[in-house]
């Protein structure tokens, strides 16, 4: 099936007095933690595929992504066609958890296209509209099955902006300003990689499991990004997964894989876990599990771990009818031969592109895996040059976002599905503005 590009229609602009974008009124209303609009200052008005269109006729590529939540591109066409069908035929919009038939078409095609394929077998809760709410009911749930507390988590991870995802998430920032001081519970080790260098944190985590002074009680669980990417695209390596599931099957620690961004086929598989060949107790996916940009968040565990009590954990929107329906149709992509058979395609490209940079300016690192690349400039000018990367893209029609502890990394991250020439304009620029050329 081949997700068709219709460029959209033209939009008459609308223009300040300067002949700049129109923005007084989300100045004078909107809240000043408002972030990507100061970043990408256009006011958007349509989009398709992997291409953005600004009210004043700019068209811009798209290697952000709604932050990896649109995986398949904007408006895919397979998927749209199913919302309006849905929406043209008065579907139900709104269900708490009600049986639907939405929901019901949902829960078949995750099983059939995504779960069964992959030998997995797992419960699915709709735990809430964001992966921050994935993660807390993980959490919530690890506690109450195992009778414990304790979480171990990693140095740059990220997993959301409520109370609980913040005390799993290591950067400082967001930890302060969601006033998570302390540990709360959890104990922080190094990743296997990061800005100092690899670390064994495998067997740091089974010292402080083996020696009973070591401060350290056996936790409910460990909580652990596959491929870490807001804390500056690192990868974990299949042969580190596989030590960490054995130590916290050799302790009953239950291993919970945060593939909230880094999953929906982001990696080349569906999860960035199979790679390494484990099997996680509990999966968090949120993001581009939709394959529209609709909210809509799982948490998956083995069915042994459902010990919730009904009514134990809730939320008024984990119900999103119409995000089933695009789920539905974007599950079913990853049983065709023709979508499945073009992923490589494009991340040879984007691998390309990384090992030319790295030839040309050694000091450039690059890490990744399919379709994200990070581009880290920590000592090849840090931060700074990395802020100046983004705008003199934005400036040649390119989005793309920076991570990274110091937003020293760019982050690539195009759609799955993006054609030839979006790849190569998007590479061009990012080209230009690194290499000069």
């Amino acid at each position: 099936m081949t997700i068709a590009f219709t460029p959209p229609p033209v939009v008459v602009p609308s223009l300040g007095a300067s002949g700049a974008p129109d923005v007084d009124v989300f100045e004078r209303y909107e809240s000043h933690v408002r972030s990507y609009c100061r970043k990408f200052p256009a006011v958007f008005v349509r989009a398709k595929g992997a291409r953005l269109y600004a009210e004043d006729g700019r068209v811009f590529t798209d290697f952000f992504c709604g932050a990896g939540s649109l995986n398949y591109g904007h408006n895919p066409d397979p998927i749209k066609a199913r919302i309006t069908d849905y929406l043209a035929s008065d579907g139900m919009m709104h269900g708490l958890d009600m049986y639907t038939a939405a929901k019901r078409s949902f829960l078949t095609a995750l099983t059939e296209h995504i779960l069964r394929p992959r030998g997995l077998d797992y419960t699915v809760q709709f735990s809430g509209p964001t992966g921050a709410d994935a993660v807390e009911a993980a959490l919530k749930l690890a506690r109450k099955a195992t009778g414990r507390r304790g979480v171990f988590a990693f140095s740059g991870g990220y997993h959301g902006m409520t109370r609980g995802s913040l005390a799993v998430t290591g950067n400082g920032r967001a930890r302060r300003a969601g006033g998570v001081h302390g540990q709360d519970e959890v104990t922080f080790v190094p990743y296997e990689d990061g800005p100092q260098g690899p670390f064994d944190s495998v067997a740091l985590i089974e010292r402080l499991l083996a020696d009973s002074s070591s401060g350290v009680e056996t936790p409910a669980a460990v909580i652990v990004e596959p491929l870490q990417m807001e804390g500056g695209v690192y990868a974990a390596s299949a042969d580190w997964l596989r030590r960490l599931r054995a130590v916290t099957e050799r302790h009953g620690i239950l291993l919970i894989c945060d593939e909230i961004q880094s999953g929906c086929g982001r990696t080349g598989t569906f999860f960035a876990f199979e790679e390494s060949g484990i099997v996680p107790d509990m999966v968090t996916v949120s993001k581009s599990i939709s394959g529209y940009g609709l909210p809509l968040a799982l948490t998956l565990f083995r069915p042994g771990l459902d010990v919730w009590e009904p009514g134990e954990h809730t939320g008024t929107f984990r119900g999103n009818q119409l995000a089933f329906v695009a789920a539905t149709a974007a599950a079913e992509l990853w049983s065709d031969p023709e979508f499945v058979e073009r992923l490589p395609v494009p991340a040879r490209s984007l691998a390309g592109f990384g090992a030319e940079l790295t030839a040309a300016e050694p000091q450039i690192t690059v890490r990744g895996r399919g379709m994200v690349l990070g581009i880290d400039l920590g000592r090849a000018g840090g931060g700074k040059r990395a802020e100046e990367v983004q705008r003199y893209a934005f400036e040649h029609g390119l989005i793309v976002e920076l991570s990274g502890r110091d937003d020293e990394v760019i982050k690539i991250l195009p759609p799955l599905t993006v054609t030839p020439e979006e790849l190569d304009h998007g590479i061009g620029v990012l080209r230009a503005a690194l290499l000069g050329r």
